[in-house]
């Protein structure tokens, strides 16, 4: 008989279902099919420390679980976000006394090992290299930037995907013997893989809801309808500060230079999906004008800053209509480097050439003793000259030729700037060398 005390609460279903032998892992091919490293590591028996870097619900906490039930040690767990140095220090001090007492070696799996500071992450170090612990870490941050480089030696770092819908339906295979009888039509599923994105455990927090909800109203076979309105949509994975952010951003960015519209527009809607940061989006694209456009077409440059300030005044989702015009036009928009380029070299040159002296004759005269030392001397105005251009004036130091860092495309309106600049260059050619100042 059970009491209060003693009574056990039933686990929900991810955890009913998580995994007590390798064979039974969804997900995860690329490093634990046949003859591949985390597979043959753990047949091996010979674990060596490892970090799993991937989303959220992808099988971190279960390989850190099933590296240790295959290795027949001990399994510490802590978790980053809550642990310290003591916690640190009482599994080190659990591991050796079951190493002293029972000849068994440990593995401590670290969630979120991206937490720890740097002073948390170089108390493991020596225990790590002594043997004493085999460390799993599990990490959605990118382990080059949140881990630190002497714990990355010794450690393999594994990247783990997110689920695909074919190992979403194995999960659902797998759980049907826990459903209380009911089933989900093929509507059903596929309104769960995608509310899910890639996410296994949420995807079985899903199903568990959807199946509660019909038990409860006597509804053995669930279809799409039903699973929707039992159901809210999570958010899709996204992580403002992370990486996910970044490489979403990324991809938004090299659509618009690849001139793809749909595909700038997927990943603007993918963001703004995930509650995205759209000041950072609005600041890549005004980045982009004259980064990729340029002078291709300079009103790209006012479009896209008119459609930062649209969104700012109108918000969503009546604001995210400009952001759709100004990407479908920045995409389809000549592109041209040649000033971004061009502004590179020029701060590099600046960097290494020193502090030239500004020529005489640019210089202002604002005092009769300015004019008597020659300040001025020499330059001659353009709008008095012929086409409104004084051929053969120099505007750099004195002894600094000309370096021709902007070199128009043929794309656009850069193709008139080109031309031109090669026309005024050929008026500079005219000149006679006694006319240089």
């Amino acid at each position: 008989m059970t009491d209060l005390f003693t009574t056990k609460p039933k686990p929900p279903l991810a955890e009913l279902l998580r995994p007590k032998r390798l064979d039974e892992f969804v997900g995860q091919r690329h490093l634990l099919g046949h003859g591949k490293p985390l597979r043959l590591a753990f047949e091996s028996g010979k674990l060596h420390s490892f970090i799993l870097w991937g989303p959220p619900g992808v099988g971190k906490t279960t390989l850190g679980r099933l590296a240790a039930s295959v290795t027949d040690s001990r399994f510490i767990a802590i978790s980053a976000v809550l642990a310290g140095v003591k916690a640190i220090r009482q599994a080190i001090d659990e591991a050796q006394a079951e190493l002293d007492n029972h000849g068994r070696s440990t593995v401590l799996f670290v969630d979120e090992i991206h937490r720890f500071n740097k002073a948390q992450q170089d108390a493991l170090l020596p225990h790590v290299e002594s043997g004493l612990l085999t460390l799993v870490g599990g990490t959605t941050e990118h382990p080059g930037l949140a881990v630190n480089s002497a714990l990355l030696s010794r450690a393999q770092v594994y990247t783990l995907e997110p689920l695909s819908g074919e190992e979403m339906q194995q999960l659902y295979a797998r759980a049907l013997p826990h459903l209380q009888g009911i089933t989900l039509e093929a509507d059903a599923l596929d309104l769960l893989k995608g509310f899910a994105d890639g996410d296994g455990r949420r995807f079985l927090n899903l199903l568990e809801q959807v199946t509660n909800a019909a038990a409860g109203a006597g509804k053995p076979l669930v279809d799409g309808e039903f699973t929707r309105l039992s159901t809210s949509p999570s958010l899709r994975r996204f992580d403002k500060g992370g990486d996910e952010f970044y490489w979403q951003l990324s991809a938004f960015h090299k659509s618009l230079r690849g001139s793809d519209p749909d595909a700038a527009l997927y990943w603007l809607a993918r963001i703004l999906d995930g509650s995205g940061d759209v000041s950072q989006v609005t600041r890549r694209m005004v980045v982009m004008a004259s980064e990729d456009i340029g002078n291709a077409d300079p009103q790209a440059l006012q479009l896209a800053l008119n459609a930062a300030l649209a969104y700012d005044r109108l918000g969503s989702p009546e604001g995210e209509i400009p952001l759709a015009q100004a990407v479908t036009y920045l995409a389809l928009a000549p592109k041209s480097n040649a000033a971004y380029a061009a502004w590179d070299q020029a701060k590099a040159f600046v960097k290494c050439s020193g502090s030239q002296p500004v020529p005489l004759h640019l210089r202002n005269a604002s005092t009769k003793l300015m004019k008597q030392m020659g300040y001025r001397e020499g330059y001659r105005y353009a709008h008095d000259e012929p086409n409104g251009y004084a051929a053969g004036q120099t505007y750099f130091p004195e002894g600094l030729a000309r370096p021709g860092w902007y070199q128009p495309t043929d794309r656009g309106v850069e193709r008139k700037l080109g031309e031109r600049l090669t026309w005024l260059r050929s008026l500079d050619d005219e000149m006679p060398p006694e006319a240089d100042s």
